[in-house]
């Protein structure tokens, strides 16, 4: 079987990655730098100063601040270099999955203002990504949709979320964005939603439950909110100055 090898001298750069690699339950072997590598090294993490052996070998040069990085470099050529794909489970807290080829290499829960910014960080480094986004929650799932300038997929989500056990709250929508990562779709370039009178009602209710004076947006606040181009407490703020 090919490993990953870890071989430094910066013990901050040491301690990070082999601290994912464990994490991740990667198998992987740490050598003196200099020393003879295992005969099955397929991919080398060093550091900036490290010298490296001239083996054909993939090298990758890591940087101590980051870690995940690195190991998710190492994983990608592992796999052959395996395709970025992250699954969306859209929400107002999107759960988000970044797979290299078909092994999850990091998944987030965040407010849905700071999905599109994860996932343009996650893909940045990435030669040929594609995002996949469930087409369940449409009005959160356009945002994030009109916010990427890579290739995007609209996935049936139907039967996407797990049934959890004991324990497993709040994983739902991470483990919901795996199996859409997993799954094709059709691509789109964006995603054009006209709320409806229920889905404007919601969001209504939401800014009476986050004004402290049980304030209400009108329609109009309601369908900038709906498009994204506003929060609710922007909303809120300018229906106040109104």
């Amino acid at each position: 079987m090919d490993v990953i090898v870890v071989a430094t001298a910066d013990f901050e750069l040491y301690h990070g990655v082999v601290t994912e690699l464990r994490e991740r339950g990667v198998e992987f072997t740490t050598v003196e730098p200099g020393d003879e590598l295992p005969e099955r090294t397929h991919v080398l993490i060093v550091g900036d100063g490290d010298d490296v052996p001239d083996k054909e070998i993939e090298i990758v040069r890591a940087d101590p601040t980051e870690p995940r990085r690195a190991v998710e470099s190492a994983l990608s050529s592992l796999r052959d270099g395996g395709r970025t794909i992250v699954g969306v489970d859209p929400g107002d807290r999107p759960g988000i999955a970044v797979l290299s080829g078909d092994v999850v290499v990091a998944a987030f829960h965040v407010p849905l203002a700071d999905a599109a910014g994860v996932i343009t960080d996650e893909i940045a480094d990435a030669a040929d990504p594609i995002v996949r986004v469930g087409d369940g929650a449409r009005l959160t799932g356009a945002s994030v949709i009109d916010e990427l300038d890579v290739p995007v997929e609209l996935v049936d989500e139907t039967g996407t979320t797990p049934s959890l056990g004991t324990g497993a709250r709040g994983m739902g929508d991470v483990l919901a964005a795996v199996n859409i990562a997993r799954r094709s779709g059709e691509q789109v370039r964006e995603r054009t939603v006209e709320p409806t009178v229920g889905e404007l009602d919601v969001i209504k209710a939401r800014s009476r439950e986050q004004s402290a004076t049980n304030r209400e947006i009108d329609e109009t606040l309601a369908r900038r909110v709906a498009a994204g181009e506003l929060t609710i407490q922007e909303a809120l703020a300018e229906h106040r100055g109104q």
